[in-house]
């Protein structure tokens, strides 16, 4: 076999016209395989693995086109690459000859009503396209990868202060006014909105709300690291508020993969002051109920669609989000019993702190002493060593009640009160004084059990309630009924998301300038919207130190 290369420094091409070459060279007679890639590392190492890399190609760098051929007749080799100009004159051929911009400032010019940017260009040049773009006072999605987490970071920020919105890096999906962006599907425009971190989600959420026979407002795809810790969920926050303003979205899902456990907090926060129901599909991340307030939570994909779709038909009238009324503690004998309960109330309570965290950043530096919203297991080994369990003594739970009850910050005390065999018999007997002269000291807590046993069990089940109700305890049968209560009660208000958002821009036609993948384009065009296409390449042939310069010179 032999392999004829050629490599032009400085050429670029966008990756569906690379593609379209390679399958018409490939196709040639007499040519059993091509190659036709930007030369990056991880192209090279493609082409490395299809027995395509000759040692001319290795010496091509990240900026330079590389055109291979592979035949065992070096003459059809030569004259397939002989043939390369011809091919891609046949692709500009079929493209429209109307005039094409050279730069974003240009096709603003040429589109003034466009308020999206489209950007697909590699990603190491994506950034400064994006910064451009917010300079211009667009809306960016940027479905091109391979852009740092700092500069991810960066460009959001620099986005939200200036009331713009940046989906992505790696945003594949989104829908706005019921223009679908990337690779989203056509569909009917109806009262469901999604902010989604991941972009086949989306898709499959929307497809299936579609052929419910309901439709879609927006769908907002933030990019698959929004909702790291280190970015904060910065658009995912934003596409909220938007969603919460738009008086035509009537329920709202949030579906990604399992976000940071931080995160999942502040969204949830902010999902609970939307006002209208939210589904949430966060996949893998285990669901605290069925429901909690305006929260809905799903199981699948389908099954966020579905609820969604059952939501939309149904009168639920706006609510309110509570206020915040002080920190919770919660004093656990059980283990299991604490952890089930900082399942649900992390979705609720934001700083949450224990001995027995579910994520790391909630780790209780501090066994001996709360701070923020606190959950202990008392029967974790540093409180038991020399003593009995607390199920069996109330001795150290009192103690740690007390030491709560002198905090003024302490506005909840959650107990569990576990009972059978082997437990105390009669533990409400110890706690009920204790609590009695706490809501004498403080009245403003509010205290709340968990009560675990059967109307067989030694301790009597419904005497201990009676008396834990008797001092003012509000009782539970599981903690699911408790998580609910507080939820209702005591979830904690989002953050104030300080964007300046002009939501009425995404409700108008939209417009865009394509700066990349020209099928984009072509996708917007054909649904009727309007749309400009960058006739773009790599500024100054992708020489990293004439870019710097020219940089500088422009600022």
């Amino acid at each position: 076999m032999t392999l004829k290369v050629e490599i032009r420094p400085g050429t670029y091409f966008d990756s569906i016209v690379l593609m379209q070459l390679q399958r018409k060279l490939a196709a040639l007679p007499k040519i059993e395989d091509a190659g036709v890639v930007m030369a990056t590392p991880a192209n090279k190492e493609l082409l490395e693995g299809f027995d395509l890399l000759s040692p001319e190609g290795v010496e091509a760098g990240p900026d330079d086109l590389l055109i291979v051929v592979k035949s065992d007749d070096a003459n059809a080799a030569a004259d397939a690459l002989n043939q390369v100009d011809q091919l891609l004159q046949e692709k500009r051929s079929a493209i429209s000859q109307a005039f094409r911009p050279h730069s974003l400032g240009m096709a603003a010019k040429q589109l003034p009503e466009a308020a999206w940017v489209l950007v697909s260009t590699p990603g190491r040049y994506a950034a400064d396209v994006v910064k451009e773009s917010l300079n211009l006072g667009k809306n960016v999605f940027l479905y091109s990868d391979n852009v740092t987490l700092e500069d991810e970071i960066a460009l959001k920020v620099k986005a939200r202060d200036k009331g713009l919105l940046v989906m992505g890096p790696d945003c594949g999906t989104a829908v706005i006014n019921g223009v679908g962006l990337g690779f989203a599907n056509r569909m009917r425009v109806g009262p469901i909105g999604l902010v989604g971190a991941s972009g086949t989600g989306l898709q499959a959420i929307t497809t299936h709300i579609h052929n419910l026979g309901s439709g879609i407002s927006q769908a907002i795809g933030t990019g698959g690291r929004d909702l790291k810790a280190e970015v904060g969920a910065i658009t995912a926050l934003q596409g909220l508020e938007i969603l919460k303003q738009d008086p035509d979205t009537k329920v709202i899902v949030l579906v990604s993969k399992p976000p940071a456990a931080e995160v999942a907090t502040k969204l949830l926060a902010a999902a609970r002051a939307a006002g209208k129901p939210v589904v949430v599909d966060f996949i893998g991340y285990p669901p605290p109920a069925h429901q909690l307030g305006n929260l809905y939570y799903a199981i699948s994909l389908e099954d966020a669609a579905e609820l969604a779709v059952n939501l939309s038909n149904q009168d639920i009238q706006p609510q309110k989000s509570s206020t915040p009324k002080g920190y919770l503690r919660g004093l656990f004998s059980g283990g299991t019993l604490a952890y089930e309960a900082m399942l649900g109330l992390q979705n609720i309570l934001s700083p949450l702190y224990s001995n027995v965290p579910i994520d790391k950043y909630q780790n209780l530096e501090d066994p001996l002493n709360s701070k923020a919203h606190t959950v202990v297991d008392l029967g974790e080994d540093l409180f038991t060593v020399g003593r009995l369990h607390p199920m069996m003594d109330n001795d150290l739970r009192i103690r740690r009640l007390h030491q709560e009850v002198e905090d003024p910050e302490t506005k909840v005390i959650l107990l569990d009160v576990v009972l059978g065999e082997g437990a105390h018999l009669d533990p409400a007997s110890e706690l009920a004084p204790e609590i009695a002269a706490a809501k004498k000291l403080r009245p403003e807590i509010e205290f709340l059990a968990i009560v675990i046993g059967t109307d067989e069990d030694p301790q009597d089940t419904s005497a201990q309630i009676e008396q834990l109700e008797k001092v003012g305890v509000q009782v539970f049968r599981n903690t699911g009924a408790a998580i609910k209560y507080i939820n209702a009660a005591y979830a904690t208000q989002s953050e104030v998301v300080e964007s300046h958002l002009d939501v009425g821009k995404f409700k108008e036609p939209l417009a865009a300038i394509n700066v990349g993948l020209e099928t984009f384009y072509d996708s917007v065009i054909g649904q009727d919207a309007g749309a400009v296409h960058v006739d773009w390449k790599p500024p100054a042939g992708g020489n990293e130190k004439l870019m710097d310069i020219l940089a500088k010179m422009k600022n």
